[in-house]
């Protein structure tokens, strides 16, 4: 969406940020047997995972939080992957009492997520706490709008009057819409989401 770009942007020079940018791969060269959202959705993926490897990254912060996603719940805030981004959720490291592993062996690419515990609600709040900017789509036009950002092609508004930070945090105080109610691939086939996750998908 050209908001995301120009907040991007804005904050790149603003904030004087070292920004990596990689390019996604055609539809063509996507897993044709995906929906049609969730096949969208994986283009991003393949561009993540192209950048990680031409900069040798071995780890990433994320921002994904457990109450966003039924597969997300299944995460560690240290979550250890294959060289190839690939993630196994049926082989992660016990996690009690916020006592984490970070001991992996040679290899291993690791994604952490500091903010798994959050709900969107925290996320909100905190903003407000600390000022942090946010892209203008989350605010409230003509009676909608975005609670979760992605793809402009499979990603839409939801009926909102929330146009203030303040108003946002009072509507998610006692809404029963889900957070990604907006995102086509979350209607899609069952498994389509763990099939994202399960090959590096954020």
């Amino acid at each position: 969406m050209p908001e995301m770009y120009a907040f991007r942007d804005r904050y790149k020079v603003e904030w004087n940020l070292d920004l990596v940018v990689g390019t996604c791969p055609p539809i063509e060269a996507i897993d044709p047997t995906l929906p049609p959202a969730a096949r969208s959705a994986a283009r991003k993926t393949a561009g993540l995972k192209g950048l990680i490897k031409a900069h040798g990254y071995n780890g990433l912060i994320a921002g994904i939080r457990r109450d966003e996603e039924g597969t997300r719940a299944k995460e560690r805030v240290f979550s250890p992957r294959g060289e190839d981004g690939k993630w196994d959720l049926r082989d992660q490291p016990p996690e009690f009492w916020d006592q984490y592993n970070n001991d992996f062996a040679p290899g291993t690419h690791v994604r952490v997520h500091p903010l798994l515990h959050w709900t969107e609600l925290d996320i909100w709040r905190y903003i407000r706490r600390e000022g942090i900017p946010i892209v203008p789509l989350y605010f409230a036009k003509d009676g909608k709008r975005y609670r979760s950002l992605g793809d402009k092609d499979i990603t839409f508004p939801v009926a909102s009057t929330a146009d203030t930070l303040d108003k946002i945090i009072v509507e998610l105080e006692s809404t029963r819409i889900a957070e990604r109610s907006g995102r086509a691939m979350d209607h899609e086939a069952e498994d389509s989401f763990e099939r994202l996750r399960s090959d590096g998908y954020l």
